[in-house]
């Protein structure tokens, strides 16, 4: 064809992209509409997940496949799918003179065939950003933030889809562009691409604390970090409670005092999530019989107070001085909240014991612990009472609680304890006073992240627009623990548990990967094997002392690092618990909440940090490791390697359980690869037309990369 035919056709679909769509310059949606799920033969969804005024929607349609069902002035609607309704469909709502639409997302389930879709990004040419897939296309769903995309924008062939940007796209400021790809066997992965003036983004400095998938956390426990202010130190000093379960001083003035040092920029880090601050009780209370202890609660999480800040970490004026001192420095601060229950002192509990759930079960027996036949319910404790947050005049004082320190402090978001024990109704209503007071009146984001054990199905019940952003994803957790840690285990458990929950949340979600938490023996512990697998981590970490300074096999801390760098190369949020990055030892609760150590750091713990810091630096800076594709590139028991790639900007992971160095053999996907490979920690390789050879050494982890960037 001549060359000025292309050339008119061009500019012809262009001008036709050109009256694609409308944005409005303040939508009623806040951010991007999550995908509804559909479940069984009806579906319900509620409009103020996504709406903030129902009542002025003037019209809703669905694809032709789904029946909805929908009474103008109502906030909910039905989807009913037909049998043969396609693997993804869509619902649009019009309100205020503008379209929104919504994914509908026909099932969770995985696409065992291998049918499916899967696509990637290769190129940006000018205002087009060209995708490649495998497997056949039957349709493209693209979305410019919460609209769809008409064919006059796309343009697919066997090898992939031309999107051409739409120019209204270039009258805002950050948007995101959404892909996904269809046909009867599935629903591919998504791409998420986030633009700025309606060009892509590929330079990461452009990117800040307000864009989620940008964010590091680093969980601290107040008490056990740093001691600025001995003067409001007040432990029991009771016979009662041993050392290890009272209060050891640690502040909030002392977490400042590391942040203005520069602890937490150094270390790479732009979110720092806070235990609960709120006043806890005077006594002790609680029992462990080996060896005979009561506790404090120095850890925060038994309110006498929803409001109050626990004298012992500090005041007001020190919570407001703390973050912001982070602002400045474009870190953010989340609250741990406790909603699920109070400590049978707090006033709450004492004006309305009505407000709490029954402590006994209908046969007579204590409803404690019973984390899953009664997870609505159950009590933590005796002392503990579990509130009835299934009642209006229970969840609307507690989800103002909350809201208040939104208001009051300035706070970026909350870490929510026990959210599979809490009703959907208490998490609707805090999301929607979010939006309605903090998110739509300041024009910032508010990041939720929750704390629930169990399937991936009940974890992510808790996610969407109109709940939690994400939350911790224990199943990849336990299976990467046991396979970085147990040198029987293949990394085909790994990249399994890593794919089911791309099936379940999304190759672009939200969830968060933990190295470690509060609640759990410290990994490096069981990597050195001075804890085992098969026993009761909890009571190895009372009757016996674990690696008191340092793990009894130092293999243990290239593990750790193996574990961090896994957590801060895929898709996801990245989490640090305290003392992870030096390699602090433990068995459980207590013994995994020792006090923060930052000096005197032995060679090996040194190295830890080191090799930390500049993994988490390294993601901050690399568009392909918060946005890009995740390919595995090889997987077998002892060997895992996987490419996260964005437009030319490509990083190889590659991890390596044999006790001794290999040399190991990648073809990498053909693509528009920009730049020469360079390796982060000093690996020798060679790299030629797609072919990588590079040597990892044993228990190891190597990063490549072919962007220069400072590290």
């Amino acid at each position: 064809m001549p060359r000025c035919v292309i050339l008119l056709a061009w500019i012809f679909l262009v001008y036709a992209c050109r009256e694609d769509i409308r944005l409005p310059e303040h939508p009623a949606i806040y951010d991007l509409a999550t995908p509804i799920r559909l479940s069984g033969d009806t579906t319900r969804v509620y409009l103020t997940d996504y709406f903030l005024e129902p009542a002025k929607i003037k019209k809703i349609t669905s694809s032709e496949d789904l029946k909805l069902v929908w009474k103008k002035g109502r906030n909910e609607i039905l989807l009913l799918p037909e049998i043969s309704a396609k693997p993804m469909g869509n619902i649009r709502v019009k309100t205020e003179g503008y379209t929104y639409d919504i994914p509908v997302l026909k099932s969770m389930g995985n696409d065992h065939t291998g049918k499916a879709p899967v696509i990637f990004t290769d190129r940006i040419k000018g205002d087009t950003v060209c995708l490649l897939n495998r497997n056949p296309v039957e349709e493209w769903a693209v979305y410019v933030e919460n609209q769809k995309l008409k064919k006059s924008c796309l343009f697919p062939d066997s090898n992939g889809i031309r999107i051409v940007i739409p120019p209204v796209t270039k009258e805002f400021g950050r948007i995101e562009l959404r892909v996904w790809a269809l046909n009867e066997s599935g629903v591919s992965n998504d791409i998420f691409i986030p633009l700025e003036k309606g060009k892509v983004i590929m330079d990461a400095g452009l990117l800040n604390r307000f864009d989620k998938r940008a964010s590091t956390l680093y969980f601290l426990m107040i008490d056990r970090f740093k001691d600025s202010l001995p003067g409001n130190n007040h432990p029991l000093n009771t016979k009662e409670v041993l050392p290890i379960a009272d209060y050891m001083g640690g502040d909030i003035a002392g977490v400042a005092q590391k942040l203005k040092e520069g602890y937490f920029d150094s270390l790479g880090i732009n979110t720092i999530w806070l235990s609960p601050i709120t006043q806890n009780p005077e006594g002790a209370y609680g029992l462990w019989k080996n060896p005979k202890t009561k506790f404090s609660g120095y850890h925060g999480y038994w309110p006498v107070s929803s409001s109050r800040i626990d004298y012992r970490y500090g005041t007001p004026e020190e919570l407001k001085e703390l973050i912001t001192e982070a602002h400045k420095r474009n870190i953010n601060v989340i609250l741990d909240y406790v909603a699920n229950h109070v400590h049978e002192e707090h006033p709450l509990y004492q004006q309305h014991k009505d407000w709490a759930t029954n402590l006994h079960l209908p046969d007579g027996s204590l409803n404690t612990e019973r984390w899953d036949d009664h997870r609505l319910t159950t009590w933590f404790d005796t002392f503990l009472p579990t509130l009835d947050l299934e009642r209006a005049e229970v969840y609307e004082p507690m989800t103002d609680s909350a809201l208040y320190w939104i208001k009051e402090y300035d706070l970026d978001g909350f870490r929510h304890d026990a959210t599979k024990h809490i009703p959907e109704v208490f998490w609707r209503t805090l999301t929607y006073k979010l939006k309605k007071n903090i998110v739509f009146p300041r024009n910032i984001t508010v990041y939720q992240v929750g704390e629930t054990y169990g399937s991936r199905e009940l974890i992510a019940s808790y996610i969407g627009s109109g709940l939690l952003d994400g939350q911790f994803d224990f199943n990849v957790y336990d299976d990467a623990v046991a396979v970085f840690a147990r040198p029987e285990i293949g990394f085909q458990r790994l990249n399994r548990s890593l794919e089911e929950s791309f099936h379940c949340y999304g190759v672009h979600n939200l969830m968060s990967y933990i190295s470690g938490n509060q609640d759990r023996a410290r990994f490096i512990s069981y990597a050195a094997g001075d804890i085992r697998f098969t026993e009761d981590s909890k009571v190895a970490g009372w009757t016996r002392k674990i690696g008191e300074r340092k793990p009894s096999d130092e293999k243990a801390y290239d593990k750790l690092i193996q574990l961090i760098a896994f957590n801060a190369t895929i898709p996801g949020i990245p989490v640090i618990y305290y003392g992870d990055e030096i390699g602090m030892t433990g068995g459980n609760d207590p013994d995994n909440r020792r006090m923060m150590r930052f000096d005197g750091l032995s060679e090996e713990e040194q190295r830890v940090k080191e090799k930390t810091a500049k993994l988490n630096k390294f993601r901050r800076n690399s568009m392909a490791l918060m946005y890009g594709d995740f390919v595995p590139l090889r997987v077998e028991d002892k060997v895992y390697a996987y490419l996260r790639s964005y437009f030319g900007e490509d990083v190889v992971v590659i991890f390596n359980k044999h006790e001794e160095e290999i040399t190991l053999k990648l073809d990498l996907p053909q693509r528009d690869r920009r730049g020469t490979f360079k390796s982060m920690f000093g690996s020798r390789f060679s790299y030629d037309n797609s072919k990588l050879i590079v040597d990892v050494p044993g228990n190891g982890v190597e990063v490549f990369y072919n962007e220069i960037r400072s590290l």
